[in-house]
């Protein structure tokens, strides 16, 4: 399931209308979410950019791009969200700037 590009979407926290995102992309954005704060307090940040099967695309901006401890991070979400799903998903970051940025 393909959700919208980040020009259609600038930040995961959008709000979504009920009915419009299927369970698993609700179950990946709340495991990004809560991690956000934690990222954000530190200049770093992560977007869900794309669902594609069992493949989640984010992009880890700010602080976090070069930031040592992303690998741990994009773990710990990828744990997050298999926990809860109960099958597996492949986190896969992609590398960039958002658009917009400078």
């Amino acid at each position: 399931m393909l959700i919208p590009t980040l020009e259609e979407q600038p930040t995961v926290d959008r709000a979504i209308p009920d009915g419009v995102e299927d369970h698993r992309v609700q179950v990946i954005r709340a495991a990004i979410a809560e991690i956000r704060p934690g990222l954000q307090r530190d200049g770093g940040d992560c977007e869900l950019l794309e669902v594609d099967g069992d493949v989640v695309r984010v992009r880890l901006t700010g602080a976090c791009v070069m930031c040592r401890l992303s690998s741990a991070t994009l773990e710990g979400i990828q744990a997050r969200v298999v926990e809860r799903l109960g099958t597996f998903v492949r986190l896969v970051p992609v590398l960039g700037r958002a658009p917009g940025a400078h």
